[in-house]
């Protein structure tokens, strides 16, 4: 070990006590935020993940980084949902249909034939509406950062091709954890089998279940269309993704920090619709070179209908009724 003089060791004592006071002033912790995604190394929400990651880097100098958990490496999103909940994970970016088992509000977002069109779900998003919502989540131990998009969704399976609700009749169909989404499901006539995300490529492979529900990006980059030759563009759901920080994570944060987090969450939600709109171009053309029957001409006012008593029972809550009518008036 060098020995240090006098002179040596007074200067690094007041380089020490410097820095000391640097922290102190901004109230701020260097740290690794340990962020989770179920999605592979490349699709756009992890590349979002990572150009906020940057962002923050430079912003802070270094101070603070983003460490990304792509790949389902934290468990599936029902895991690191309750995980995040806990301060065990900091972000974590998530389907709202999933977190609405916590946060009520996610689960009017992902109600079946709520928005219009793309263009009417990021207007709602961008908006009042959006801020709102995102504002909702802290009671809950969350705190929402950005919504990212995330298609439509739509039917496939590799039973028949699906024209009409008669069609589904009797197909076993996976959904995600979430009893909204069963319901649909089962309005419809098919079967739902509630399924982590891991597990449909197998389950389709072996005829555990029929077919699914995702959007382009999702039914390509899985390989579930060499499974599920079938696409009906049902595009029943709309529904967005969100990006979260946990409550915990939040609160060791300093203001400026905090701030520094939700501009890059913004900035990284921009980034990564330029990226969708690539890959779901992308993905559209690979299934439909791999001879997927997709099936275009769908009347989907019958699939609206069958919707009703979902939306009965969502509007017995008064404020999931007052959220549904002003999402619907956004023009």
């Amino acid at each position: 070990m060098p020995v240090l003089n006098r002179a040596e060791f007074s200067r690094t004592g007041v380089v020490f006590v410097a820095l000391l006071i640097a922290i102190c002033a901004t109230g701020a912790v260097a740290r690794e935020f340990r962020a989770a995604d179920t999605q592979t190394e490349d699709y756009p929400t992890v590349q979002a993940l990572r150009y906020m990651g940057a962002l923050i880097a430079e912003r802070t100098g270094g101070r603070h980084e983003i460490k990304v958990f792509h790949s389902r490496q934290l468990g599936e999103e029902k895991e690191t949902i309750e995980q995040t909940r806990a301060g065990a994970i900091d972000l974590n970016r998530t389907n709202v249909a999933l977190i609405g088992n916590f946060v009520p509000a996610m689960n009017v977002l992902a109600m079946p034939f709520l928005f219009r069109s793309i263009e009417h779900m990021q207007k709602v998003l961008d908006g009042p509406i959006g801020s709102e919502i995102l504002n909702s989540f802290e009671p809950y131990g969350f705190v929402g950062l950005a919504f990212y998009d995330s298609g439509a969704r739509s039917i496939y399976n590799g039973v028949r091709p699906v024209r009409s609700i008669a069609d589904l009749k009797g197909l076993r169909i996976r959904v995600q954890q979430s009893e909204l989404m069963s319901q649909m499901i089962r309005s419809l006539g098919a079967e739902p089998v509630e399924m982590p995300y891991g597990q449909v490529l197998a389950g389709l492979a072996n005829h555990l279940i029929d077919g699914a529900e995702n959007n382009w990006p999702s039914f390509v980059t899985t390989d579930h269309y060499k499974h599920a030759g079938y696409l009906a563009l049902t595009e029943h759901t709309m529904s967005p993704e969100v990006l979260v920080i946990s409550l915990k994570a939040w609160k060791s944060l300093s203001a400026d920090d905090q701030t520094i987090f939700r501009e890059a969450a913004q900035r990284s939600s921009r980034f990564m619709r330029e990226k969708w709109r690539d890959l779901e171009e992308q993905s559209q053309r690979t299934a439909q070179e791999a001879g997927v029957t997709i099936v275009r001409d769908i009347d989907r006012k019958p699939f609206e209908d069958a919707m009703v008593r979902i939306y009965v029972g969502a509007e017995r809550d008064p404020a999931a009724a007052a959220l549904i009518e002003r999402i619907r008036k956004v023009e």
